[in-house]
């Protein structure tokens, strides 16, 4: 049984918008799921679901759900500061194909979400735990990758981003040495910069640091 958490729960002060959104708009934009979820009965239709793993702020989520009306995209986030900022953002602009989960991502896998329900799966940024005593914290392991490989369907895509090189290194080995994924590249071969995925708020500080940024696109062939 997995214990050991990806994340660690830090409090915040949120700000008026933040707190709005999470008091007044949550019923109508967040999945509470009692049971696994029913995305067609969510959505009100049968469009591919793309699950991002983590979000932040989620205005790089926003931007995806706005250029891709043709699919539905559900965010997992634990803190409650991009919860609300993207709530409040989802309700200005009135999206109907993206919705919010608030709770640890791998639990909700495990329990809420059926097998073969995502046509692909969003992991952008993750910590890198960049200690090495903290690595076993790293979300990007076999059983995070056996999980999601039951989760996506066949042909589906898993698209990972990190600007820790490290981190990069260990996704692309993990994911190569999994039986369920192949590389859309050559071996050992990230994919350029898409353009499909919008620079976040965060990518921007990297850039502006001097961060190389590694995406990582692979296809589910279980």
């Amino acid at each position: 049984m997995r214990k050991i958490q990806s994340f660690v729960k830090r409090s915040s002060r949120l700000t008026v918008s933040q707190t709005q959104g999470l008091k007044e708009l949550w019923d109508d934009y967040a999945i509470m799921p009692n049971g696994v979820i029913d995305f067609s009965q969510v959505f009100g239709n049968i469009q591919d679901v793309v699950l991002e793993i983590g979000f932040g702020n989620g205005n790089s989520l926003i931007k995806m759900a706005q250029n891709n009306p043709q699919l539905n995209y559900v965010g997992i986030e634990v803190y409650e500061a991009g919860l609300g900022c993207l709530i409040n953002n989802i309700h200005t602009k009135q999206l109907k194909n993206l919705k919010v989960m608030r709770g640890d991502a791998v639990e909700i896998l495990e329990t809420n979400i059926a097998n073969d329900a995502l046509s692909g799966l969003q992991l952008f940024f993750p910590d890198p735990w960049h200690k090495r005593k903290h690595h076993k914290r790293r979300i990007v392991q076999q059983y995070f990758l056996d999980l999601i490989a039951k989760k996506i369907k066949k042909g589906g895509f898993c698209h990972m981003a990190t600007d820790w090189q490290h981190y990069a290194r260990h996704m692309m080995q993990a994911l190569e040495t999994n039986k369920n994924f192949k590389n859309t590249q050559n071996t050992h071969t990230y994919i350029p910069r898409p353009e499909f995925r919008p620079l976040s708020k965060f990518e921007k500080r990297g850039n502006q640091l001097g961060h190389e940024i590694w995406d990582l696109m692979f296809i589910n062939e279980k």
